[in-house]
């Protein structure tokens, strides 16, 4: 009881105060029909205290969210399912979903009546533009009687999470070449095709299948041969975040990273449908091995990617080489200065083919004329020096998307178009 008196209301907090009021006057002017009034404004909000304090109902709360992963920009759908497991029918059930801010505001659901043993659901629906990890729950119950007098506050303490992945873009097929690499017997080598298993011959050896001789090259050696049988070809691709907080400029959804973040995320999933075993790497430590069924791994991690305020290109040169295997590598990188473009040529290794979309964060910040001029400069030196560390490289400036640069990481850019974008900006010739 006396927790349910301190759940009175407002309300029912200013039916307790008229009743002293009317009470007290009723006893100064000797007036017993106003002490009546003030008697029947106490009783109400107390049986109503009473009421809601005696109510012991079982409730049971059930929470699914359509769908578990929801892109940036995308809304899901939470349904909420409530049961009464009493033989007691319920009061007036007012319902509330804590979120957090970047999802909206909470929900409020009103259920008028819930008899013994029924269920109902109800639903709302959530959107986050930015991308992570956002807790949903838990459900607070407030219990009240009819006229709002009195309200006790209950909690489910089940709290389930939705994942905001990052925008996957699709992308045009292009063929990107010296992607592929296979192990076995031989070394390494690029092959043009996907293959089934490789097969190769080699002299008889005691103990060998018999099954395994290879008649054709028998016939042709005149000696017994046997098929030598090699691991497959296999399409191998590292795609290479670069989450450096000084390489990046913009706030919120629209900044610079999480245009890379999202074009990571594209690109690995076009490589994985493309058959490509991949392996993602970050500059804050992430190194990752995506195989059958990597696609969620792969969104769920970039979910949570952050800026790194010690990145370093060499440590992120160093990660990716302590198990390079060669095939394919995509880099996605803020602003380089020459030096930094010159030390990913150490990722040249195994002779892989490296892809690097180079991002002029500077266009994601507004700068003079003069400002301008020099940070495209810069931009274009750095772009230079990596199409000489090996790379092909591929702008990017604000407002540029994906699918229309895509079909670029299959040619490049030149050094000689290079030199002409900063001869052109400098107004001079570079040699």
């Amino acid at each position: 009881m006396r927790e349910a008196l301190r759940g009175l209301t407002t309300r029912g907090r200013s039916f307790l105060a008229a009743a002293a009021a009317a009470g007290i006057s009723a006893l100064v002017l000797g007036e017993r029909d106003l002490l009546r009034v003030a008697v029947l404004l106490a009783a109400l909000p107390l049986l109503a205290a009473a009421y809601v304090g005696r109510s012991r109902y079982k409730l049971a709360c059930t929470r699914s969210l359509e769908p578990g992963r929801a892109p940036v920009g995308s809304s899901a759908r939470v349904i909420l399912r409530l049961q009464n497991m009493s033989r007691l029918p319920t009061g007036t059930l007012l319902l509330e979903d804590k979120l957090p801010y970047a999802l909206g505001s909470r929900p409020r659901v009103v259920l008028e009546r819930l008899g013994a043993h029924q269920a109902s659901s109800v639903a709302y629906t959530v959107r986050a533009d930015v991308r992570g990890r956002y807790p949903i729950g838990p459900l607070v119950i407030r219990l009240t009687d009819p006229f709002g007098l009195c309200e006790l506050t209950r909690s489910f303490p089940s709290i389930d999470r939705l994942t905001v992945i990052p925008q996957v873009f699709p992308l045009p097929t292009v063929r990107l070449g010296g992607e592929y690499a296979g192990t076995g017997d031989s070394r390494a080598r690029s092959v043009a095709v996907h293959g089934e298993d490789d097969a190769a011959t080699r002299e008889y050896r005691r103990g060998d299948d018999l099954r395994r001789v290879h008649w054709r090259s028998t016939a042709r050696t005149g000696e017994l041969m046997v098929r030598r049988e090699e691991q497959p070809w296999e399409s191998r691709a590292t795609v290479v975040l670069d989450t450096r907080v000084y390489a990046h400029r913009g706030e919120g959804p629209t900044a610079s990273f999480e245009w890379a973040v999202s074009a990571t995320a594209s690109i690995a999933m076009h490589l994985r449908q493309a058959g490509y075993k991949l392996r993602l790497v970050t500059g804050s430590g992430i190194d990752i091995d995506a195989y059958d069924g990597g696609e969620s791994l792969i969104l769920d991690t970039l979910a949570d990617v952050k800026l790194a305020q010690n990145g370093d290109i060499a440590l992120l040169v160093e990660q990716v080489r302590r198990r390079s295997d060669g095939g394919l590598v995509v880099g996605l990188f803020g602003s380089l200065t020459v030096a930094e473009a010159e030390l990913l040529t150490g990722l040249r290794s195994n002779g892989a083919t490296c892809i690097g979309f180079a991002i002029d964060s500077s266009t994601w910040m507004p700068m003079t004329p003069g400002e301008r001029q020099e940070a495209d400069r810069e931009h274009a030196a750095a772009a230079l020096a990596l199409v000489h560390a090996g790379w092909r490289s591929v702008p990017v400036t604000h407002g540029a998307t994906l699918p229309n640069l895509w079909p670029a990481a299959a040619r490049g850019s030149s050094g000689f178009a290079w030199r002409a974008a900063m001869a052109e900006t400098v107004g001079g010739v570079i040699r």
